[in-house]
């Protein structure tokens, strides 16, 4: 990774997309501080800390610290996520949808700006029901209709923005804009996490028990980041042969080539949208908190429990398969092989080969499932055993943080090596 951003850092063009990308995220961190008029900024502060589960508390983390500290960015990216979750699934049960999925990069425009109005929509949904659940708990200074309507403004204006942010950074910056945003909330997080881990674990102990609770913490820390850069590295590659064909007085074909097919192709995504999907039982749950659902959540529904574990790790193989039927069509990559005249050793061209890609697709998919829901699980369930939920906090965070990097340091990559193709053929 830093290899990368030095040798990037040569290289003008890339170097101008970084800079514009640091100074994009400057921006993200000084919005995180600005306060949304008319509220009282310790209320969240102080109602976060007397939770139990983890709803608002991951929801604080992937805002940076901005739910909080009530500040204009809040709801975060949380919206356009949820609003890529819900036109994802909409381009399976709508015909028309699908269609502009499958027309190039004007139907990718259109669904893109669809998406940006279903996320408009529901960060204003998300903000009324936030300034309304809690106006009159404490939130607002002065619950009045006009100050419901400034704060449910500045929310929606806040989440909008972040979403326009990471759509610049996918332009004129590195790529990955809305990833890269979460990853700076995140990272913006961690000290605090470390702190909290130094308190809960090592102040006021004694020196073993101190430096042991550190090799356990570092050595859950150091386990997750190696898993998961061999989850994002690997890949199963099925070999393609082309026949010869005679054209002219050439002959052309007869290669042999591969495709890469990941381990996991979903990256870091199930886990965003697993979080995402968990946090709305608990947010509804918090508007009537001493209902029984809300007791029964609290205590029963947060990252050291068993069954919040279970229905978390469940979500993450779920989505794993929805996100790779979404994003990779075997019928397709057969019909693409067998037009130019290529085949699968062993396999039959045309429906054979679709489905045994399936398959392939269907046994990566669940291996890399299990594996991505163990590592996002696991620290949780050792949370539990020594009664806190901090190391699951901060495990699932550098999970997310790790995997982003990744990605980044990928598409820097494939930037440097395409501008290389590209002064080679000029």
């Amino acid at each position: 990774m830093f290899k990368t951003l030095q040798n990037a850092f040569k290289i003008k063009d890339i170097r101008q997309k970084l800079i514009y990308t640091f100074l994009m995220l400057v921006v993200v961190r000084l919005g995180s501080q600005l306060p949304v008029p008319g509220v009282n900024r310790t209320f969240f502060a102080n109602w976060l800390a007397a939770q139990t589960g983890d709803a608002f508390n991951l929801l604080d983390a992937f805002t940076g610290g901005s739910l909080a500290s009530m500040s204009i960015f809040a709801l975060g990216i949380n919206p356009y996520i949820t609003s890529s979750i819900i036109i994802q699934l909409l381009t399976i049960a709508i015909p028309k949808l699908e269609e502009m999925q499958k027309d190039g990069e004007d139907g990718r425009k259109k669904l893109q700006n669809i998406t940006r109005y279903v996320t408009v929509a529901l960060a204003l949904i998300e903000g009324i029901a936030m300034t309304v659940g809690f106006g009159n708990q404490g939130l607002l200074e002065n619950a009045t209709w006009y100050n419901m309507a400034v704060v449910v403004v500045a929310l929606t204006a806040g989440s909008a923005f972040l979403m326009w942010v990471g759509e610049r950074i996918n332009q004129n910056g590195v790529g990955n804009g809305i990833s890269i945003v979460l990853l700076i909330n995140i990272v913006s997080r961690m000290p605090d996490d470390f702190v909290a881990l130094y308190t809960k674990f090592m102040s006021g102990k004694s020196v073993a028990m101190a430096v042991l609770a550190a090799v356990i913490i570092a050595a859950v820390i150091l386990v997750t980041v190696v898993f998961v850069i061999i989850l994002q590295d690997g890949e199963r590659r099925i070999p393609v042969q082309y026949s010869k064909k005679l054209q002219g007085r050439k002959v052309i074909g007869g290669q042999s080539t591969n495709i890469p097919m990941k381990v996991h192709s979903a990256g870091v995504m199930p886990i965003i949208f697993a979080v995402t999907l968990l946090q709305f039982p608990g947010m509804i749950a918090s508007f009537w908190p001493q209902s029984g659902f809300a007791l029964w959540w609290g205590r029963w529904m947060n990252s050291a429990t068993i069954p919040y574990n279970i229905i978390f790790a469940i979500l993450i193989v779920a989505l794993g398969y929805f996100y790779n039927m979404v994003t990779f069509n075997p019928v397709e990559v057969s019909k693409n092989i067998q037009q130019y005249g290529g085949f699968i050793p062993g396999i039959r061209p045309g429906k054979p080969t679709s489905d045994y890609l399936a398959k392939i697709s269907s046994r990566l998919t669940l291996f890399g499932g299990l594996f991505l829901a163990l590592l996002a699980t696991l620290p949780g369930l050792i949370a539990g055993l020594v009664g806190t939920n901090i190391m699951a906090l901060t495990a699932t965070g550098v999970l997310i943080s790790v995997s982003v990097a990744l990605e980044t340091s990928k598409q820097l990559e494939s930037q440097m090596l395409m501008r290389h193709y590209k002064g080679f053929l000029k």
